[in-house]
């Protein structure tokens, strides 16, 4: 692995956080109920920030999104990937927007290779020319964004939680990711991590490498059985890594706060790495489907927290300086 130098600091702390580590015994990763959200707001608020300044991860259920929407997305994603490579490459990556398909392409700090995996990113002002329009999926493209926006509504709903802590006004998140502006850059990404017949074995090959997100908020959605994602959870007596594995469940997503609003908050709530592993041999040995909607704030918004903990820079500028790190040249 080749060492590179990086110009944020939670890049370069990627680069050392690469080794397989070892499993932990527990889950610590709270699971919060957001039925009935408006009348218990402030009780979900709570459990929110709880569990965003102590772990950087949740998992939340019985919330707005029907289980029917995200299997029928499910569907969608892997009608997608299951097109001939000659079909995808039209729809290929578009450079520095964040919108399209790519196969093998993103390299993390943490490893120096390139994850196992092809994913394709939906960012609503760089779509034009990228969508798939082929049997079946002529309803794609209409099916897809409307997920995209009950993501969306979710995303913005947490966000107004710690508006509300920080002292921000209630819907200051729901303002700087603005879907309606070409400055728009929240992201929903259909991933597929390829079968282990397709995989290099050996330790330094990962279906996703450690890593932190660079968005505000992370929702990922997943499959049973089509585990392997796991969350750094302190080290042990020897110094090593310790890994929360993240059990899938139908209907329940796994949200985890993004270095951008980790920066926001001058470091209140917590950016947390993690990663996908290999399967186990005991495991599904198959394909790995997932869904993560990154709420990213609009590119010409400044992110600087009331502090002042870190230098301004605008949205679009932490964005790109994140995805040309991770992507290989």
């Amino acid at each position: 692995m080749t060492t590179t130098a990086y110009a944020l600091d939670e890049l370069q702390f990627e680069t050392t956080i690469g080794g397989k580590g070892i499993d932990a015994q527990h889950s610590n990763i709270p699971i919060i109920n957001m039925s009935q959200f408006e009348s218990r707001r402030a009780e979900i608020t709570e459990a929110l920030w709880q569990a965003a300044t102590q772990v950087g991860f949740f998992q939340i259920k019985n919330h707005s999104i029907a289980l029917k929407d995200i299997e029928h997305a499910f569907q969608l994603s892997e009608q997608l990937f299951s097109l001939p490579q000659q079909q995808k490459q039209p729809l290929s990556l578009k450079p520095g927007k964040n919108a399209g398909w790519e196969f093998k392409q993103q390299v993390r700090p943490s490893t120096g290779t390139a994850d196992q995996k092809e994913s394709y990113q939906i960012t609503r002002p760089h779509m034009e020319g990228i969508w798939p329009d082929q049997a079946p999926l002529a309803n794609f493209q209409q099916d897809m964004l409307n997920f995209e926006s009950q993501a969306w509504q979710l995303g913005m709903n947490i966000l107004s939680c710690f508006a509300d802590k920080l002292g921000f006004e209630r819907d200051f998140f729901r303002q700087v990711h603005q879907p309606n502006s070409e400055q728009y850059q929240s992201t929903l990404r259909l991933l597929h991590y390829l079968p282990m017949a397709q995989l290099p074995q050996g330790e330094e090959h990962w279906r996703a490498g450690a890593h932190t997100d660079f968005d505000c908020l992370t929702m990922v959605f997943q499959q049973p059985n089509q585990g392997g994602l796991q969350v750094a959870a302190g080290k042990d007596y020897q110094h090593q890594q310790v890994w929360s594995n993240v059990v899938p469940q139908a209907g329940v997503i796994t949200c985890n706060i993004g270095d951008m609003l980790m920066r926001w908050s001058d470091d209140k709530l917590k950016s947390t790495l993690h990663r996908v592993r290999m399967p186990y041999p005991e495991e599904n040995q198959g394909s790995r489907y997932s869904m993560a909607f990154f709420c990213q704030a609009n590119k010409d918004q400044v992110i600087q927290g009331p502090n002042k903990k870190y230098q301004a820079m605008t949205a679009e500028e932490y964005l790109n300086m994140r995805i040309q790190a991770n992507f290989a040249k």
